[in-house]
């Protein structure tokens, strides 16, 4: 009988807008089935400490990483990165940067909120609790809890989304200086959901080579914001540059319908880039 391992590579946590702690993801990956989980908040690492010593207690494999906001010319792109060095100083001084930024967008936009609805800054970081990284599904928190929406679904597709009224841009480096860092920090950087086109612009076929040829690793094909269509268009640019194929769930917890363990990634995709990484899988 064949062992099937089931790995899920992209979950968030309450470090950003998760709605689980570290740990609970962790649990919450065993208790769907999966063999190895990986955590990768937005922006931030402050949640692999947490998730890590659930990992071991609960004999759950974790593979530590995050999601990096960055954009290629104006389409905004989101890079995960896997298994780097926590502490190498430019990625790190960048992150703080991307945070104090992503922060400073979600106040002015509060600003703009407040004078139609009933929400406060106080409102968004009662939301935010503890959380390392700001941003958005904050607003839409703060919003549902003022009875303005019904959820984060909606709240982004009537008033936070790029193309909602109170819209605001932030600072996010280009794509490939990003991938310079995650790369110079020992890490394995891979494309986030880039054919999620009810996102708002998405990379152009040619974007893909040239992002290859400074260091990408991968691309999630298999993500529930792509069409049949963007899966296929995905698996042959994949095919075609050589680059790793991942499928994940894109967990938030109960911030998102999204479910761990919903799409996977193989093995042997694992294993390369746990040979790439310099932060090895933790193997439960």
């Amino acid at each position: 009988m064949w062992l099937v391992v089931r790995i899920d590579l992209h979950a968030h946590s309450d470090a950003s807008d998760g709605t689980d702690s570290p740990g609970e993801v962790v649990a919450s990956a065993r208790e769907a089935g999966l063999d190895v989980v990986a955590l990768t908040d937005h922006d931030t690492t402050a949640g692999w400490g947490e998730a890590a010593e659930t990992a071991r207690a609960l004999g759950v494999g974790l593979v530590r990483g995050m999601e990096m906001s960055t954009r290629y010319k104006n389409v905004s792109v989101h890079l995960l990165c896997y298994l780097h060095d926590p502490g190498s100083p430019a990625l790190v001084a960048e992150l703080a940067k991307i945070r104090d930024e992503r922060a400073g967008r979600a106040r002015v936009m509060v600003d703009r909120i407040t004078e139609d609805y009933p929400i406060t800054w106080d409102d968004v970081l009662a939301q935010a609790a503890g959380a390392r990284s700001l941003g958005r599904p904050h607003l839409a928190d703060a919003l549902v809890a003022a009875g303005v929406v019904a959820d984060r679904d909606e709240a982004f597709e009537r008033l936070l989304s790029t193309r909602g009224p109170y819209y605001v841009q932030h600072y996010a480096p280009a794509t490939k200086r990003a991938i310079d860092l995650v790369r110079a920090a020992g890490g394995v950087p891979v494309l986030a959901h880039p054919g999620a086109t009810q996102r708002g612009r998405i990379l152009p076929d040619k974007a893909f080579a040239a992002l290859a040829e400074v260091g990408l690793a991968g691309i999630e094909v298999h993500h529930r914001d792509h069409s049949p269509a963007q899966v296929g268009r995905l698996a042959e640019i994949a095919r075609r540059l050589d680059l790793l194929v991942t499928g994940s769930s894109d967990y938030h917890g109960d911030g998102k319908p999204n479910r761990l363990g919903e799409n996977l990634t193989d093995e042997h995709v694992l294993d390369a880039i746990a040979a790439q990484g310099v932060t090895p899988v933790l193997r439960s």
